[in-house]
């Protein structure tokens, strides 16, 4: 009798189960996650069958070993040019799998357990790069007002700006997601995890957007920042429109020349301007989204500014700045109390 390690039809079944069983019905995982793991794997076999000559209908469990996921993410590194984050992105989700095989499929559980001992690479954590005012200024009215194109990417990097949202939280909203009321304007954001919440927007920004939904007379299900066909843009379309905005906006503001300009950047601004101006860091942590303030302190470490205040409220023991020594008399009056 055939092994149950060596059947395609068992790693195919497992594979089929841990996205519809595990992910989908038992830890009800977000489409964000179900999305990465898939990507994770499609490009796994699709280097398996370039690499190994093995498809994916032929795939086995003893085909799935550490060697193999090692090559692997080597591969991703070396050819695909991959970032150590995208490496240990896709080494989760393999990981994730090797836990339900182990589970499922006893078998196989020591060739899982080897997986799950494959750790993740470190690496270092640059350090945040963000705009100052005059550049997010410059970027913001550089899409020409009078095109389409360039009203809707004057909503998008305002909005980008005014509520700190990832690219793929600002993507996901609809018109009924933007609330416009006089003052209180506000946006609902749909975060990581699922995690809901809701930012307060300027009246600039609550004017823009009132302005842009009127002109295209869109309905409250629509996209509210689509792309020319009406569909939900993408990230590399988000990317795109910021780079030709970055080089119209150079001229007038030469600091942007050669800077490395992501959507993620206004992200980053958007926090150093709060923390500049004195919001609390527990404050900005609700207002990006963060899960835990821990993350927002990377804000702190990047500020120079006030790391600089405080150098100088500390000074230099150079300084000249002496220890106090009392008088004489002083002294005399202490020894006799």
């Amino acid at each position: 009798m055939k092994s149950i390690l060596c059947q395609p039809s068992e790693f195919s079944s497992l594979l089929q189960r841990f996205f519809t069983d595990r992910l989908l019905q038992q830890r009800n995982a977000s489409p964000r996650t179900i999305a990465a793991y898939r990507d994770a794997f499609r490009l796994f076999f699709k280097y398996a069958e370039e690499h190994h000559k093995k498809a994916a209908s032929q795939f086995t469990l003893n085909d799935f070993t550490p060697s193999v996921i090692l090559e692997f993410l080597a591969y991703l590194e070396s050819d695909r040019r991959n970032a150590i984050r995208s490496r240990n992105s896709r080494l989760t989700a393999f990981r994730s799998f090797a836990r339900f095989i182990a589970m499922q499929c006893p078998p196989a559980a020591s060739n899982a357990q080897q997986i799950l001992a494959i750790p993740t690479k470190k690496f270092e954590k640059p350090m945040l790069g963000f705009l100052s005012r005059e550049e997010v200024r410059a970027l913001l009215i550089a899409p020409e007002a009078s095109s389409w194109s360039g009203q809707r990417d004057r909503v998008m990097f305002t909005m980008l700006y005014n509520t700190g949202a990832r690219v793929s939280e600002l993507l996901d909203l609809h018109v009924t997601d933007v609330k416009i009321a006089g003052g209180c304007s506000s946006v609902r954001l749909n975060g990581k995890g699922r995690k809901l919440r809701t930012v307060p927007l300027w009246k600039e920004t609550a004017a823009l957007i009132r302005q842009w939904i009127l002109r295209q007379s869109l309905t409250p299900d629509r996209v509210l920042l689509p792309n020319r066909r009406g569909a939900r843009m993408t990230r590399s379309n988000v990317a795109e429109r910021l780079a030709l905005a970055v080089a119209a906006a150079t001229p007038t503001c030469p600091t942007l020349k050669g800077r490395q300009i992501t959507p993620h950047t206004f992200r980053h601004s958007t926090a150093m301007h709060m923390l500049q101006s004195g919001v609390d860091i527990t404050v900005i942590a609700l207002w990006l989204g963060h899960e835990s303030p821990v993350t927002t302190h990377g804000y702190l470490e990047a500020d120079l500014e006030m790391k600089r205040r405080a150098i100088n409220t500390v000074g230099s023991p150079r300084s000249g700045k002496n220890r106090y020594k009392p008088s004489d008399s002083l002294l005399r009056f202490l020894e006799n109390l």
